[in-house]
């Protein structure tokens, strides 16, 4: 199965979250997982806030770059006729609640559910799971790629 990321264009891919092309960045590969999307992360010791636990613009970064992988991945199931590739889908808006400490030495579940999807915005809910416990929890309003921002 191909992650939603290996999909965007080539001259789209440097996303320090999630773009193939960035070997400093995370890497992060989200897929469907029936009707939510599923992405897993592990932390590297570097990702640290305090001895033990992660630092939390981490996953702020994962629960946003999950988040436009699926908004991208929703509009091109969607509106899509399975052709083309899907559209780029970039934040508009990011409201992240920490609801308990997440834990270094652990994998990371992301999982999206898709609230809202129009051709051009795409809302959805994300949670970060870390050992069966949800530590955070994002809600993001993911806006198509305007075309200023193509390359």
């Amino acid at each position: 199965m191909q992650a939603f990321q290996d999909l965007y264009p080539e001259d789209l891919c440097h996303c320090y979250g999630c773009g193939k092309n960035n070997p400093h960045g995370h890497q992060l590969k989200s897929y469907w997982d029936d009707d939510e999307t599923i992405a897993l992360f592990t932390p590297k010791p570097f990702h640290t806030a305090i001895p033990g636990f992660v630092y939390g613009g981490l996953i702020a970064s994962l629960i946003d770059c999950h988040g436009t992988g699926s908004a991208s991945a929703a509009a091109g199931r969607a509106f899509g006729d399975g052709t083309q590739q899907p559209p780029r889908f970039v934040t508009a808006a990011l409201n992240i609640d920490y609801l308990a400490p997440t834990p270094m030495g652990v994998e990371l579940e992301l999982r999206g559910v898709i609230r809202e999807i129009k051709p051009k915005k795409v809302v959805l809910d994300i949670s970060l799971i870390a050992a069966g416990v949800t530590c955070a929890k994002g809600h993001m309003v993911a806006v198509k790629m305007p075309e200023n921002m193509l390359i």
